[in-house]
Order: structure tokens, then C-alpha cells, then sequence
């Protein structure tokens, strides 16, 4: 079986992960998990490097934060397939003193998760500061962070975005994933974003655009242009047009599937839209 072909068994394994998780805990965040699927059994599968066991403090790895911590069902499903801690696990999602609680914490200890998140408007503040902390380490591998779109409308994001590129911070990649939805609606409705490449641009950015967002192909070459242009005194933006619900069709094309659980009827459905893999359920 090619890589790629293993990647999209992956994908569509992580999908089924998804549905199943929020299915069996009655709430969650499905929408913007499958949304950003591919982006992150990309990242982790095919992109990042890291070392297992995991180490809190992440020297001489890349490292990983999910700012849009609401969709932690996505990136439970990935740590867990990636060999961070035991599929079996992914059941206790949202359960009463599970360590997958609805957004990630630090507390209960899960490997991979280095930050509480969800708080929206706060991760990438996190990333730039450790992104500083490799460089005075004199570590040289990278860090990635996940923002939602509707995240930006959150001020500090600005204050982070500009004092990022004021410093240098070249060792960062950050990635907005673009659905124009948030959980109110149409980030367009809710609060118009302009035009966020000109804006990262104008910031003193090197931005990277992806229009394909749910192709693997698409985001192994965006993830591998932006780290070409990273230690070139400038932070990185991929701007990744995603669409919500991605591959479950009654769940795309709006922000209804933010943060509510399908029932049994839907839970069928969309798992017949993504048949069982070699990797098997948990």
C-alpha cells in the first residue's frame, strides 16, 4: 500500500473517530474537526518531527498547539493513532475524569497536550513564546500552531501576530483554518475578517495560501512551502480553506455541525460515508 494511500486510511479513520466519539459522549465539536483532518494526520503522520514517550517540554522536536481547542476530538484521534496513548482510550471522550475532556487540559496529564486550550484568541500568544524559548535553547526544529478563523476576531491574536514578526520569531508556523464558519454563523455575518492575507502580509508575515485544505496532496505541499520560508527572519502563515463537516455531507456548507452530536440515525450515516479501514475502530 503506497504512503499515500495509508495517509487516507488514516483520514478517513480519524473521520470515523470523530463521529464516533461525539456520538457516544452526546456533545462535542464535530464540524471543525473533520474540517481540519487532513491538515493534522498530515502534520503529525507526515510532517512533524517528534520523539515518543512524550516530553512536556519538547526540546529538540517540533512541537504542536491547538489554539481552537474545541475541536479536540480531531486531535485526540490523531495523537492516539499516532502512538501517544491507547486508542481504547479515544471511548472516554468527555467522560467524568477521562484526561480527553470537550478541551484539551494539562492536569490530567495526556501526552501530546501541552496547553489547556479553547479559551479562543490564546494559543498562538503560547506559540510565540515557545518558538523564543527553542531559540534561546538554541533548538532549531520548529513550532506549529492551530487557529480557527473566527479566533482572529480576538484582539490578542493582533498583539501576538505583530510582536511575532517585531522579533524575528522565524521558527513559527502558524495555520488559520479558513471554513468561514463560526458557531453563531458566517464569520462574514458574525464579524467580517477583511482580507487576512493582505493583513498577515501587512503584519510582516510570509504567508503561504492553500486553497485545498481537505486534499492531502494540497497540504503536504503547503506545510512543506511554508517550511522552506521558515528562518528567513519572518513567522509563517498557512491561510487553509477548509470546509466544516468535510466528508460527511449533511454536516458541510454550514456552521449547524459547530457543536452539536449526531444522533444514532446520523452517526449511520455518516459512518457509512466512511467505510471501516484497516486500522480498525476503537
Amino acid at each position: 500500500m503506497s504512503h499515500t494511500h495509508q495517509l487516507q486510511d488514516r483520514v478517513i479513520q480519524t473521520r470515523r473517530d470523530i463521529l464516533r466519539m461525539v456520538h457516544g459522549a452526546k456533545s462535542g465539536h464535530p464540524g471543525g474537526s473533520l474540517g481540519c483532518t487532513e491538515f493534522l494526520v498530515t502534520l503529525f503522520e507526515n510532517h512533524m518531527t517528534y520523539q515518543l514517550p512524550f516530553e512536556i517540554d519538547g526540546l529538540n522536536q517540533d512541537i504542536f498547539f491547538l489554539s481552537n481547542g474545541h475541536i479536540s476530538p480531531v486531535f485526540y484521534s490523531v495523537l492516539a493513532r499516532s502512538g501517544f496513548f491507547p486508542v481504547s482510550e479515544l471511548s472516554s471522550f468527555r467522560k467524568i475524569n477521562s484526561r480527553l475532556q470537550g478541551h484539551p487540559t494539562t492536569h490530567e496529564g495526556l501526552p501530546g497536550v501541552r496547553i489547556a486550550s479553547g479559551s479562543l484568541g490564546q494559543g498562538l500568544s503560547v506559540a510565540v513564546g515557545a518558538a523564543l524559548s527553542k531559540k534561546l535553547n538554541q533548538d532549531n526544529r520548529l513550532v506549529y500552531v492551530l487557529l480557527g478563523d473566527g479566533e482572529l476576531q480576538e484582539g490578542q491574536n493582533w498583539e501576538a501576530i505583530m510582536f511575532a514578526a517585531a522579533n524575528q520569531v522565524d521558527n513559527l508556523i502558524a495555520t488559520i483554518d479558513l471554513n468561514g464558519q463560526q458557531i453563531d454563523g458566517a464569520t462574514s455575518e458574525v464579524l467580517f475578517l477583511g482580507d487576512i492575507e493582505a493583513k498577515f502580509n501587512s503584519f510582516g508575515w510570509k504567508v503561504v495560501l492553500n486553497q485545498k485544505g481537505n486534499d492531502l496532496n494540497s497540504v503536504k505541499k503547503a506545510l512543506d512551502h511554508a517550511t522552506s520560508l521558515t528562518e528567513k527572519s519572518k513567522p509563517v502563515v498557512i491561510i487553509m480553506k477548509t470546509e466544516m463537516g468535510n466528508g460527511v455531507d449533511f454536516m458541510m456548507h454550514s456552521h449547524q455541525w459547530h457543536g452539536i452530536a449526531p444522533n444514532d440515525e446520523q452517526l449511520e450515516l455518516g459512518l457509512n460515508q466512511n467505510p471501516p479501514t484497516p486500522l480498525g475502530d476503537y
